[in-house]
């Protein structure tokens, strides 16, 4: 799996797609924290580096149908207490959403 994030294109062998069903469940493994992203964010390299030290997590998109709507349901698991990524996706995962919310309601990205 190759992630592009903010332009920067990151692959790494153990960034794999876990489970496909088409239309209905998509899982994978959660990125690779590499230096480009870091230099992107602003994170120092102690940061990073304790990001690059965590296990890798999962993410699982979960699609059911209800008629004239679908409910989607977004998992991100697999983190050791503590984790510096779990505090990171806490904050990021509602924002993607509200953005893939508004494009889908109004046809516009929010802005940046």
């Amino acid at each position: 799996m190759t992630w592009d994030n903010h332009g920067i294109r990151i692959a790494d062998p153990e960034q794999v797609v876990l489970e496909s069903e088409p239309y209905r469940r998509l899982s994978y493994t959660w990125h690779t924290f590499v230096p480009e992203l870091g230099e992107k964010f602003g994170w120092s390299e102690e940061r990073r580096e304790t990001l690059a030290a965590e296990p890798r997590s999962k993410v699982t998109f979960e699609i059911e149908d209800l008629g004239q709507q679908v409910k989607l349901t977004v998992i991100h698991d697999g983190f050791e207490p503590g984790s510096t990524a779990l505090e990171m996706v806490s904050e990021g995962w509602p924002q993607v959403l509200s953005g893939l919310k508004t494009l889908l309601e109004t046809g516009e990205t929010l802005p940046a």
